[in-house]
């Protein structure tokens, strides 16, 4: 007698498993990448993530909230983030080239279609965090290395304004965006060594580290040495 078949039951989408936690966001990252490879930065969308992942948008959407930064968490889930593993050579010139590096190395695992696209939507958002410090990474990265030189006496005590800290990393993403290509060893030395070295040992700035305690620190540990400034207010 002929075997009745068989199917399996249909699910909603993202209870099959019932994934949580991190096992979920793993998932999620997952299925991001490889939405990324197949479509490209531009035809990628919240819902074609959340399809190929077996979930819905607004379990996307409560861990981020835009597609650049699923695919810059999904690129930080594949190499690592710095902020857990910051460079400590015992140089303020090597630290800074080491995040450099890593940035350029992480481009480079980006889809040739898709990097335009990508970096200047993490430029725009990075302009966006101006004001924000506490939602901007760069500065969680830059701040404790910076705060080392100055306990070594490389550079003086001071506080210096967002834009500084943030300077040698919107060079890099520039330098990306508009040639399309991982910044060269060399572009990287003159970024360094030409614009940030000399700005971070000039003569500190003589304003009050009040301002950055008010805001809150970043992270935990001593207090570092260096700090963000207010920022301007434009006059009309």
């Amino acid at each position: 007698m002929a075997r009745a078949p068989t199917t399996r039951p249909r699910t909603a989408p993202g209870t099959a498993a019932r994934r949580r936690g991190a096992t979920l966001e793993e998932a999620l990252l997952e299925a991001a990448w490889a939405e990324l490879l197949e479509v490209g930065y531009r035809d990628l969308t919240m819902e074609g993530i959340a399809r190929r992942a077996g979930t819905s948008k607004p379990v996307i959407y409560r861990r981020w909230s835009s597609r650049v930064e699923v695919v810059i968490a999904a690129l930080r889930r594949r190499r690592g983030s710095l902020v857990d593993r910051l460079p400590d050579t015992g140089s303020l010139r090597e630290d800074t080239l080491a995040v450099l590096r890593h940035m350029t190395k992480r481009f480079s695992e980006i889809p040739p279609a898709a990097r335009r696209g990508l970096i200047a939507e993490a430029f725009a958002e990075a302009r966006l965090l101006e004001n924000d410090p506490a939602g901007d990474v760069m500065p969680r990265i830059m701040l404790p290395i910076l705060a080392r030189a100055a306990e070594r006496g490389e550079i003086p005590r001071a506080t210096l304004s967002p834009r500084i800290v943030r300077l040698p990393a919107d060079l890099v993403r520039h330098e990306m965006m508009v040639a399309d290509a991982p910044v060269p060893e060399r572009a990287l030395g003159e970024i360094v060594d030409e614009i940030f070295l000399p700005l971070v040992r000039a003569r500190p700035h003589l304003r009050s580290q009040e301002a950055f305690l008010r805001r809150g620190r970043l992270g935990h540990g001593p207090r570092p040495a260096l700090a963000w400034t207010e920022p301007a207010t434009r006059k009309a």
